[in-house]
């Protein structure tokens, strides 16, 4: 990623927004719907009054978002639906023309809201806001064009609101293409690690993670590392990476335990990293704990040059002070920047594993 523009330098660009007031984005095309889900509350005053705010995807389809053609860059998604729906929309992005996804995840898992529930998100690349607004500040470049689009995995119809806003005019060539992935480990087999990232190869930085963990069993559950293998590490012995954590907490910024004394697990959101989600036991169904956390490596990305690998433990305690092997509930979206417009995914996620179990 570059570093952040001058906003007082003026440049030869032009700012475009597609929504479903302007579907398309071109100039002066906005507000001009006739038809849409805001038709009958606008009847009295007709066009250019909020006729077509939303739009409603069927069941099993997809809806395109955004189509772009030429150079530009995405800067701000804004999107909101009833949180039923968030982990059974999915978001994909295609830079360039490719017929792959270079992002394929869930939608509240793009904006760290993997449970379906609103959990306050104040960072830099992504806040979320009462009650479900989800903002993206991540950088989207392309050189060619851009497709984004959002399949309805659900059997119901779902409305939804948004608003895509990019860059028109501007030269991405020295700029990575962003990508996003999703895997669940539900339940992680205990011994083993949960993959974030496996067989990316070209050269890149990462930037991105967030886990939704659920806690399967009692006890502390955050001991686990975070492990980057980079370049060679894939060639020469994979079982060693080049970065390796302290501990999973410690990997987003917090320490011992997430545990004030006296409060017990503790939220907290910072610009680069947090643990904004608590979902705590209340006696009845919600019989586990879960958690939500991100790190937004910004001001810090993990750059590789040839080839990247992303893991984490699930990691505890056990008698006479000894390390515990977990079986948890463990989600993730990594997000990286790549000098290609697509690479190796994981297999989509069907309904069954994008359920809240």
């Amino acid at each position: 990623m570059r570093a952040p523009r001058d906003i007082a330098v003026l440049r030869s660009v032009s700012t475009r927004s597609v929504s479903p007031e302007n579907p398309t984005g071109e100039p002066g095309r906005g507000g001009r719907a006739t038809e849409g889900t805001g038709a009958a509350a606008a009847r009295e005053l007709g066009q250019g009054w909020k006729v077509s705010p939303s739009v409603e995807i069927r069941a099993g389809r997809t809806h395109d978002l955004a189509r772009i053609d030429g150079s530009g860059r995405i800067t701000h998604i804004w999107l909101t639906t009833h949180p039923d729906h968030w982990r059974s929309l999915v978001l994909r992005a295609y830079w360039d023309g490719s017929s792959t996804p270079a992002v394929e995840v869930p939608v509240g898992d793009f904006f760290a809201q993997g449970w379906g529930r609103f959990a306050q998100l104040s960072s830099a690349m992504v806040a979320v806001n009462p009650h479900g607004g989800m903002n993206s500040y991540w950088p989207m470049p392309f050189r060619r064009g851009a497709l984004m689009t959002l399949e309805n995995l659900s059997s119901a119809n779902v409305i939804v609101y948004y608003q895509v806003t990019y860059e028109t005019g501007s030269d991405e060539t020295g700029s990575g293409y962003l990508h996003a992935q999703w895997r669940r480990s539900n339940p992680l087999t205990a011994g083993t690690t949960h993959t974030l990232l496996a067989d990316v190869r070209g050269a890149g930085q990462y930037v991105g993670t967030y886990l939704a963990w659920g806690v399967n069993s009692r006890g502390w559950w955050g001991e686990g590392e975070m492990k980057y293998y980079l370049d060679g590490d894939l060639d020469k012995d994979p079982a060693f990476p080049t970065i390796c954590g302290t501990g999973t907490e410690d990997y987003f910024g917090g320490a011992w335990n997430f545990d004030v004394p006296g409060q017990g697990y503790t939220a907290y959101t910072t610009p680069y990293l947090g643990l904004h989600q608590i979902i705590r036991p209340d006696g009845l169904y919600e019989s586990q704990q879960r958690f939500g956390m991100y790190r937004w490596h910004v001001p810090d990305p993990i750059h590789f040059a040839s080839a990247l690998r992303v893991t984490v433990q699930a990691l505890g305690w056990r008698s006479h002070g000894r390390y515990l092997p977990r079986h948890d509930d463990i989600a993730s979206t990594a997000l990286f920047y790549l000098d290609a417009p697509s690479t190796v995914l994981p297999p989509a996620p069907t309904p069954d594993e994008l359920e809240h179990l």
